[in-house]
């Protein structure tokens, strides 16, 4: 019997698919042209991605990390609700899908999807790649402006993916208040830097002001124990990067790491970690130290020896972003 194709490997096929012809050097000018915008730090009114090539490019250097990161949110929040599954999605400027992928990934299942995003190109784009999957094609792909005036249609989950950075302070808060009128559930990502994570904790704060609770990473809906300036909450997820990715991306390893910070809320109750991993792990002789985020809403370190028996195997197997301890087997 053959074994079912993941989410991943299909999305991955697709890309392949539809990039396959596109000139190189169109496609790492316009790859620099991204990076410049996405490093920069000035809001913009209008959508980055402007044409077909733009977008085929921002696929190859953007879809694949974005997909990663934003599953990695997703298995967060899904080992908190392990009883709940979103009956529907709108993913806020989805851009071409990356977040509604990693929906699908977490959840398998067709459920009604509601893609927002004001880059037509991008739109169409995405609505091509979803027709790999017969899940997603049934997807509603919607042209929107993302900011002041975003009204959103009801739904169990609301996606915010890497666009946060995007809008000015003011559209921020209003997306970020048009999710919270909108869905049960909220979950934010943004890039793993400082000013990526200072916009998901304004977010943080905004939906807890608006009753809902932190389900991951936090283990607590209270204040974050981190000092601003001094350091800042964020995750790591693997990536797995194809003979295209590494050539628009000019990288010879197979893999990469892709930082990002994020939040999920809900309006239901959920039993988040006693603890989370905020760093990786180090494994010393006969003991391992576990940089933790606590429910009391504090930093500590825990130091697991060989004397914990099955912690300390546990432990040892532990990743950054995990929640500890886990559960006994």
């Amino acid at each position: 019997m053959t074994a079912p194709v993941s989410p991943a490997e299909t999305l991955r096929t697709a890309l392949a698919g539809l990039l396959d012809g596109l000139p190189p050097k169109v496609a790492a000018q316009a790859v620099d042209r991204l990076i410049a915008n996405y490093r920069g730090t000035t809001p913009t009114d209008a959508p980055i991605l402007r044409d077909r090539a733009d977008v085929a490019a921002y696929a190859a250097y953007r879809m694949p990390a974005t997909f990663e990161a934003v599953r990695s949110a997703l298995a967060a929040f899904a080992d908190v609700a392990p009883e709940w599954t979103p009956g529907s999605h709108v993913d806020v400027g989805g851009g071409t899908g990356a977040a509604t992928w990693a929906v699908h990934a977490t959840w398998p299942g067709e459920r009604p999807v509601t893609v927002l995003d004001w880059a037509e190109p991008a739109l169409v784009l995405g609505r091509e790649l979803a027709s790999a999957s017969p899940q997603l094609r049934s997807a509603e792909w919607r042209r929107s402006r993302i900011g002041a005036e975003l009204a959103l249609p009801d739904a169990d989950l609301v996606t915010v993916s890497y666009v946060l950075g995007e809008l000015t302070e003011a559209g921020r808060g209003a997306v970020v208040d048009a999710a919270v009128a909108a869905a049960r559930a909220v979950v934010i990502i943004e890039p793993g830097t400082p000013d990526g994570y200072a916009r998901v904790i304004a977010a943080r704060d905004r939906l807890i002001g608006a009753g809902f609770s932190v389900a991951a990473p936090c283990p607590h809906s209270g204040a974050c124990p981190i000092v601003p300036g001094e350091d800042w909450c964020h995750f790591s997820a693997r990536v797995s990067r194809s003979s295209l990715h590494r050539q628009v991306k000019g990288g010879s390893l197979a893999y990469e790491d892709e930082k990002f910070s994020y939040v999920a809320a809900t309006r239901f109750p959920v039993a988040p970690v006693a603890g989370r991993v905020v760093r990786r792990p180090q494994i010393r002789k006969g003991q391992v130290l576990l940089d933790l985020c606590e429910v009391g809403g504090g930093l500590g370190r825990s130091t697991v020896t060989k004397r914990h028996g099955f912690l300390y195997k546990e432990a040892r197997d532990a990743a950054w972003g995990d929640g500890w301890p886990p559960e006994p087997r």
